[in-house]
């Protein structure tokens, strides 16, 4: 299967591996709403957690410098990624949250556009419709409180810096393994966050039994079987395939969230996250996010 086609049906190990990851990354949202532990340190602990996992993977592959240095690169946009994400997860509904993140194709096309590439009209509309949604979704979390609109910011923040780490990634796996890439670029990861939550002040091993049974969810579910499924997907899948199926976490994550966390979502806001959907989808059919070359 050619990796840069669109509409070419992912290899069944594949459809497998991203159906895992759907219900993997659909943990993270309600697992991190439902953790006390701080932002910075969580993310220090899920990722290295993730990367001492697959380091033994890791070390009888060859490493190319190259892609080591792309897998670094992706390690340190996700630390800033999960950290719009978890405070989105905090600050607003798990609906509204994933919804607005799941705009990365739209950043993606927007990167592609400021490279100097062409992208097709059906794009612009795709955009506008995603807007329209994150503009009713944020005008409805307003009403409720600033606390919540701060956090749709946050989502909007995150979701361009995962476009950023989705590119990076897939840059990255050209040359290097899943678990080389995976290994590398969730250690850069925690030890960006680590010096975060150190000037901050934060405790780094002192908490309740609760918040490490939490945190082992965040890393055998959203880290092994959500980000690592679709990074291994990324090898021979186009990231406008993967980023298609990862629509599919925002209704998982909000039925967890009601499920877990009795969180049910403002009614008024169901029409944005539909709009936000329908213009991704416009946007991943109609333009290929992994045409844009980054740089380091």
């Amino acid at each position: 299967m050619s990796r840069d086609s669109v509409t070419t049906m992912p290899a069944r190990g594949d459809q497998i591996r991203m159906g895992i990851g759907i219900f993997g990354i659909g943990t993270s949202g309600p697992l991190i709403a439902m953790s006390a532990m701080l932002i910075w340190v969580l993310i220090f602990w899920r990722n290295l957690g993730g990367s001492i996992l697959t380091a033994p993977f890791a070390i009888r592959h060859h490493r190319d410098r190259n892609g080591i240095k792309w897998a670094a690169f992706a390690g340190f946009i996700l630390a800033l990624h999960f950290g719009g994400f978890f405070l989105a997860m905090r600050y607003t509904s798990v609906a509204s949250g994933t919804a607005i993140v799941a705009l990365q194709p739209i950043f993606a096309a927007i990167f592609v556009k400021l490279s100097g590439q062409h992208i097709p009209s059906k794009v612009w509309l795709g955009m506008g419709v995603a807007f329209l949604g994150v503009l009713l979704i944020s005008g409805v979390d307003l009403q409720i409180s600033f606390r919540a609109f701060m956090g749709d910011i946050a989502a909007l923040v995150s979701a361009a810096l995962a476009a950023g780490y989705m590119m990076a990634g897939s840059r990255a796996q050209r040359t290097v393994e899943t678990t080389v890439y995976t290994s590398v670029c969730y250690f850069v990861c925690a030890i960006t966050a680590l010096p975060m939550a150190l000037l901050m002040g934060f405790p780094i091993f002192n908490f309740a039994g609760r918040e490490w049974w939490i945190l082992l969810g965040l890393v055998f579910g959203a880290q092994i079987l959500g980000h690592s499924m679709f990074n291994a997907a990324l090898k021979r899948v186009s990231p406008a395939i993967v980023s298609l199926i990862i629509f599919f976490e925002v209704p998982v994550s909000s039925l967890l969230a009601i499920w877990w966390l009795g969180q049910k979502p403002p009614l008024g806001i169901l029409p944005g996250i539909a709009l936000i959907l329908i213009g991704c989808v416009l946007v991943v059919t109609r333009s290929r996010p992994d045409a844009v070359e980054l740089t380091p």
